[in-house]
């Protein structure tokens, strides 16, 4: 007698393109970017800030609908955020097109995502698109950051000198290396 062994086909993986828009700036910066919707959400944390140009070190959370995922942080606990740690995309999204992405929960930085189907033919994560440069890390949010650009591109500013030394002498917010922004995704293991 031989025995039958039965094994659950896993569903193929898809690739998703994901439109990430920060909330509230101007101009508008974007990027579209590629990932498996495999990808757990502690690594889209990572292909979304090397994506955008973050440098990371704050505390982030996921919001689908009313479900929210992030690292479980210390001092942080009555926050009722889920562990993002095991949590996929497909999982996340549960059929979903959309959800959104706060980083630095200070400033609130918050990328709203619409998700749509991509290329499976493409190294993950990749970006394929996008425009301007991201905001410097602890500007102090959207309304700040515009103020900081007003600072900087006019000379006759009160604060012009001021920002522009805090911001290491130079800001250029048109600034996006398609490039160098896929140097970096390409560090990150799937």
């Amino acid at each position: 007698m031989t025995a039958t062994i039965h094994t659950l086909k896993q569903p193929a993986k898809q690739t998703l393109r994901l439109r990430i828009e920060l909330a509230d700036v101007e101009p508008l910066v974007w990027r579209e970017i590629c990932v498996p919707d495999t990808i757990t959400l502690s690594k889209l944390h990572s292909t979304i800030l090397y994506g955008m140009g973050w440098e990371g070190g704050h505390i982030h959370e996921f919001e689908f609908g009313d479900l929210r995922y992030g690292r479980q942080e210390p001092g942080w606990e009555y926050e009722r955020v889920k562990s993002e740690t095991r949590v996929t995309l497909k999982k996340a999204l549960a059929g979903g097109n959309q959800f959104s992405y706060i980083y630095d929960l200070g400033d609130h930085w918050e990328h709203r995502i619409q998700v749509m189907p991509a290329d499976a033919d493409l190294k993950l994560p990749v970006c394929i698109a996008g425009e301007n440069a991201c905001p410097p890390e602890d500007v102090g949010g959207a309304w700040a950051y515009m103020d900081f650009i007003a600072a900087i591109t006019d000379p006759s500013h009160e604060d012009h000198g001021n920002m522009l030394e805090w911001c290491g002498g130079e800001f250029d917010p048109s600034d996006f290396d398609l490039g160098a922004t896929n140097e970096l995704l390409a560090e990150i293991k799937l």
